[in-house]
């Protein structure tokens, strides 16, 4: 059960990403990119999840999801910020 739910997960931030970054193309504007920035490694973090945790469990890799995650937040924290002004 886990499975499938980690893989809808990545599934469902994918199609985010790829909703935000069409609009972001459309639309040139920043925020909308970064928030697609966001999206794109929160997908790769879902995806390193399901890797992790599925496929090959004997390899630790939550330094790297952690850290896809943390970079995407702190992207849309810069852009948030940025735009603020």
């Amino acid at each position: 059960m886990g499975t499938v739910i980690y893989a809808l997960c990545a599934i469902a931030s994918i199609v985010c990403f790829g909703l935000l970054f069409r609009s972001a193309v459309a639309s040139k504007q920043r925020l909308i990119f970064w928030t697609a920035f966001c999206f794109f490694l929160l997908s790769i973090q879902n995806i390193i999840l399901f890797i992790d945790l599925t496929v090959i469990s004997q390899t630790d890799l939550s330094i790297w999801r952690t850290s896809a995650g943390f970079v995407g937040c702190s992207g849309l924290l810069f852009a948030l910020l940025w735009e603020s002004r």
